[in-house]
């Protein structure tokens, strides 16, 4: 089975890792090659999706005698994993992929582990972000670097990850840069403004702002809703902000913030949604203001929609948007030069054009069928035909 590739991830929520996996697996099965996902958390929105396309998922729920029993978190977590690790190498036995392709942390340091109990062909493990984490999980950097010699490829989704991996010692021979790819079909379609606008209560002439991503503390949005309280009186007419993105842990606190600000009326959570699309396309200007990055599909997406985007200078960021051609890049963490940045966006009479030039950009280096094919090479390099 040189053509099957099972690939493991931590969870099969809706994130951008997860649903860049999602996307390029189902696009590989149509091209011929026999995808299959292992996820250390097996449930989720996007569970359906892969089955559908007819990509098997496989993945551990512990018994629900096991947690009855087992009342301690720590101990519970360690039972978890030991069974997690087992299931993994039964099923890599079993399924006898030719490549195993890790992403993630989590999902590098556990399925790369059960790797090394198996005669798998190949590893491929794809880093998808900056590497501060590590800071935090001294254990993780040492398995990390412990299992990178291990590794037959290793793959960055930009220049700043794959400058990362080389800081650690990562052979230049095994790495790779693969930007993400996204599917331009649904900014394609039929779509009426005015009507979406009038289904979310937004006047015609509104200037809307969106940003798409989960509320998470590195994506910014205390840093946002400050730079909107900055400059709140000096926005022309009547505006919205869009704040998209599964509620992680802090929706609450960002609220407290906005009502604190006065701007109940202009900022909105909308909590995580299925028409990212459509609002997208309903909007004006794109956000996105992370302290920290890979290389976002969330931006591809905007410039998809024809967007002008404001972003953070970390990651790729900067490596998809051109600085005063398609958007407006400013340094993180700084809510002033955010604002300011977001207001001279608003009052510049050339955002229409910086957001075509976005989309004929995302069209001609950030394609899906540009990703697939760079993953397909991988595969080729490897052994898998």
């Amino acid at each position: 089975m040189r053509r099957r590739i099972l690939y493991v991830i931590g969870s099969l929520n809706v994130g951008g890792a997860e649903r860049h996996l999602t996307n390029v697996a189902v696009r590989l099965k149509r091209r011929g090659w026999e995808p299959e996902i292992f996820a250390l958390s097996p449930h989720g929105p996007l569970a359906d999706s892969l089955s559908e396309a007819g990509v098997p998922v496989y993945g551990v729920t512990l018994p629900k005698w096991l947690v009855s029993v087992v009342r301690n978190d720590r101990l519970r977590a360690r039972i978890g994993l030991l069974i997690t690790v087992a299931v993994m190498v039964v099923t890599i036995w079993r399924r006898r992929p030719h490549v195993i392709h890790l992403f993630l942390p989590a999902a590098y340091i556990v399925g790369g582990l059960a790797s090394l109990l198996t005669l798998v062909p190949a590893r491929i493990m794809s880093r998808r972000s900056l590497n501060a984490y590590q800071s935090k999980h001294l254990l993780f950097a040492r398995i990390e670097r412990h299992l990178h010699p291990r590794m037959d490829l290793i793959c960055g989704n930009s220049r700043a990850v794959v400058d990362n991996l080389r800081h650690e010692g990562v052979e230049a021979a095994k790495l790779r840069l693969i930007y993400n790819g996204i599917d331009v079909g649904p900014f394609e379609q039929p779509f009426d403004r005015r009507q979406a606008r009038t289904e979310m209560d937004i006047p015609p002439d509104a200037t809307v702002f969106v940003i798409v991503a989960n509320l998470i503390p590195y994506k910014g949005h205390a840093d946002l809703i400050a730079a909107f309280a900055k400059i709140k009186g000096q926005l022309e007419g009547s505006w919205v902000l869009l704040c998209v993105g599964r509620d992680d842990g802090i929706g609450g606190q960002l609220q407290l913030q906005i009502d604190s600000a006065g701007l109940r009326a202009n900022i909105r959570l909308t909590g995580a949604r299925s028409d990212v699309p459509d609002l997208l396309r309903a909007a004006d200007i794109g956000i996105l203001c992370s302290h920290e990055e890979g290389f976002s599909n969330a931006i591809l997406e905007g410039m998809a929609a024809g967007l002008p985007m404001v972003v953070t200078d970390v990651g790729g960021n900067a490596e998809a948007v051109v600085d005063g051609l398609t958007g407006l890049v400013v340094p993180p963490r700084d809510a002033g030069a955010l604002g300011a940045a977001i207001l001279r966006m608003q009052r510049d009479p050339q955002r229409v054009v910086m957001g075509r030039a976005g989309q004929k950009r995302v069209g001609e280096l950030f394609s899906m069928d540009a990703c697939l094919n760079g993953y397909e090479s991988l595969y080729r390099e490897v052994g898998a035909v």
